[in-house]
């Protein structure tokens, strides 16, 4: 079957918002022609979205799968429009993705110094994510943190950097100067396979509100501040590896330039190589 993007743009609103009504509101449509596309989504489909009551909208099983997938059918779709009207306006562009809390930008002003005829493309990629903007098109480059899928992958080791446990002020660990694994156990981690959140904010969102805590890299830690959030060293969890990457069929110059560029201005005095 050719999957509608239309309908799939209306499912992902449904599905955000849990409620069809504000859906159509940000959608700028009305409720019931929303309403019948995602029944005709449904249909061509061949399977339910949604478990509708008079009450609430939730998503089925295969409602939960399409709304993992559907951000980066979206974001490929998406990113395959921008290099067709590159390629129609002679524009040379080179796109970089990158996990939270890491800086590329003094790899791009290295890199633009001897390369000025390249534009640069920023995908920011979900901490949850890996190497996906990679693999379905949206960034030719990457610089992230282990751990992701590196089969196929050109992979360059940057440093490692130790993770912290972030905890909410009023938590009974929040005034330890550091901690050991086990001090953990027994806590509810946000991790992906307790609760995928959309981003960092909504994570560290519902750890401050006391739905758990989480173990996350110190570069995240510091760029993310809150003041009702306390980050604990774990002295004996394993560092996080971080890494350029890149698909290994791409061979093209500048990105091979790039990688070069890269690895020398991000391996500063502060990492561990």
């Amino acid at each position: 079957m050719d999957l509608d993007l239309r309908k799939l743009r209306y499912f992902v609103a449904v599905a955000e918002h849990r409620h069809f009504g504000r859906a159509a509101e940000r959608l700028f449509i009305a409720q019931p022609v929303l309403s019948r596309q995602i029944r005709a989504f449904e249909r061509e489909l061949g399977c339910a979205l949604f478990v509708r009551t008079t009450r609430s909208v939730e998503l089925t099983a295969a409602g939960e799968r399409l709304h993992e997938e559907a951000p980066g059918i979206l974001a490929a779709v998406d990113a395959a429009v921008s290099r067709v009207h590159d390629a129609d306006r002679g524009v040379r562009r080179l796109v970089i993705a990158f996990s939270p809390g890491l800086y590329v930008s003094e790899a791009i002003v290295a890199f633009t110094a001897s390369h000025p005829e390249m534009e640069i493309g920023l995908v920011p990629s979900r901490w949850w994510e890996g190497d996906a903007p990679l693999r379905d098109g949206r960034a030719q480059v990457g610089y992230l943190r282990r751990p992701f899928d590196s089969s196929g992958l050109r992979t360059i080791p940057i440093g490692r950097e130790p993770r912290v446990a972030c905890v909410p002020v009023r938590h009974r660990l929040a005034r330890r100067q550091e901690l050991l694994s086990a001090d953990l156990e027994g806590e509810p981690v946000l991790d992906a396979q307790r609760r995928r959140t959309s981003s960092v904010e909504e994570k560290f969102e519902l750890i401050a509100a006391g739905h758990g805590i989480a173990l996350v890299p110190l570069s995240v830690a510091r760029a993310y501040p809150r003041p009702d959030l306390v980050h604990l060293p774990v002295t004996d969890a394993e560092p996080v590896e971080t890494c350029l990457v890149a698909l290994k069929e791409r061979r093209d110059q500048p990105l091979l330039d790039f990688l070069r560029i890269a690895a020398g201005a991000l391996r500063g005095p502060g990492q561990e190589n």
